[in-house]
């Protein structure tokens, strides 16, 4: 009896080992198909941008009963409005609404007479939703005659402006992910970009003017491409055209440093109090946050408009690195007056507008589901080009077990055809030494 019973079990243990083979290898088969493929086009330009839930209460209520909005640190959009029944709107669609006496008609109002004044280099001025005023700013290169000009305009358009004057100066950042050399300076590649026939590195335009031949390497040996269809002052963005005519593999990743990088998978508009990341050639990669946006910069090359503040560091040659938060792109870096040992102020253009202007579209990954994938927190950069990056293979030990767990990768399936085998193997090694066993105790009874 107990023989049938350890042979009974044997074979259910065998049973379910070979199910066990077969399961594992529909998942794994399963998880291939699935498996994200090459980069895709992506986001066309003359898709509406992502946009959160506040920017779309801001849209949907008009700028004379609201004046911006931005995200608290719980993540909860906030609407600056002007009025009670704006303000139940807002709370009805479950954002917090805060009551402020200007509307952003206000605030856009006193930027534009800010802009028609004589043009004072080294100050700029943004709209602070936060605290419903226009910052105005001027560096140590403004004398005190000129900034007491700027003070007159100021007082000339009411209270809600605030002057502040700032330490080092405003300057365009030239001098991104992976760095790019010309002979007019060094910069960084930000994102990969194409019109359908071509590709393109998206990067900023004070870089370079049209026809500037970028290289990849100092000696200038291994040329990248070339500069043309660039937008520098009023705006700050261009398109470096690749000699070879295409990206290639990784097109949607940009370098953070260390040989990783972030897969890029859409495009929006920065909001105010968003967490961002920024990377460039010089200083790598950092973090900050938004802090105002329709920010307008008089560096000492003209004047660009319409940039995104905030309190990120950047350094000569990390001009038109990627700005970018949870793997979606936001702007390039444009200048900024700091470093990142003491800190400052950068700007950014913003890609959406880029995208627009430019007649691009912006190369993602592709998810499963086709809309776009989760952003992964590393890559291999091998000797990928700048403005390039290879395909995401670095990985640590969390992100390992993430992705070893997750049904839709060939983890579990591996995981499961692993555990068959070694039951398999076990029921047979049980079988061979009970065998031997008997064969023991039939040959001492035998032969005494």
């Amino acid at each position: 009896m107990r023989h049938a019973r350890r042979r009974v079990v044997r074979r259910v243990t065998r049973l379910a080992a070979v199910g066990g083979l077969l399961l594992g290898g529909a998942m794994v088969t399963n998880a291939v198909a699935s498996e994200p493929s090459a980069p895709v086009i992506g986001v066309p330009f003359t898709a509406p941008p992502a946009t959160g839930e506040g920017t779309d209460l801001v849209s949907r209520l008009g700028n004379a009963r609201t004046a911006g909005s931005w995200i608290d640190s719980s993540g909860r959009p906030v609407v600056a409005v002007t009025d009670e029944k704006a303000a139940a709107e807002v709370e009805r669609a479950g954002a917090r609404a805060k009551m402020v006496g200007h509307s952003m008609s206000d605030l856009k109002s006193a930027a534009a007479t800010l802009r028609s004044a004589p043009r004072v280099s080294g100050t700029s001025w943004a709209l602070d939703y936060k605290n419903n005023q226009v910052v105005v700013r001027g560096d140590s290169t403004v004398s005190a005659s000129a900034w007491s000009r700027m003070t007159e305009v100021a007082e000339g358009i009411g209270s809600f402006v605030r002057m502040e004057r700032t330490e080092g100066t405003f300057t365009t950042r030239l001098n991104g992910a992976q760095p790019i050399l010309s002979t007019a300076g060094r910069c960084s590649a930000g994102f990969n970009v194409t019109d359908g026939e071509s590709d393109f590195i998206l990067t900023a335009g004070h870089c370079g003017p049209d026809g500037s031949v970028w290289f990849a390497d100092d000696r200038g040996r291994q040329q990248v491409g070339t500069s043309l269809k660039g937008s520098f002052p009023g705006d700050d963005y261009s398109l470096v055209k690749y000699d070879a005519g295409r990206a290639g593999k990784g097109a949607d990743v940009v370098a953070i440093g260390d040989g990783k990088g972030v897969r890029i998978t859409g495009v929006a508009d920065a909001e105010v109090g968003q967490k961002v990341f920024r990377s460039g050639s010089t200083s790598g990669l950092r973090e900050g946050e938004v802090t105002a946006l329709n920010a307008t910069v008089n560096y000492p090359e003209g004047t660009v408009s319409g940039l995104i503040e905030t309190n990120v560091c950047a350094e000569p040659g990390d001009s038109g690195g990627p700005m970018f938060a949870d793997g979606i792109a936001l702007g390039l870096t444009s200048g900024g007056s700091g470093d990142c040992k003491a800190g400052g102020t950068t700007f950014f253009q913003p890609v959406t507008k880029a995208l627009t202007d430019l007649g691009v579209k912006l190369i993602v990954a592709k998810s499963a589901g086709g809309t776009g994938a989760a952003p992964a927190p590393s890559a291999s950069q091998g000797a990928a080009s700048p403005g390039t990056s290879a395909p995401i293979t670095g990985t640590d030990v969390s992100t390992l077990l993430s992705r070893l767990t997750d049904p839709r990768n060939v983890g579990p399936g591996m995981l499961v055809i692993a555990g068959s085998l070694v039951a398999l193997v076990a029921t047979r090694w049980i079988r061979a030494e009970q065998d031997r066993k008997a064969y023991r105790q039939y040959y001492s009874a035998t032969w005494g």
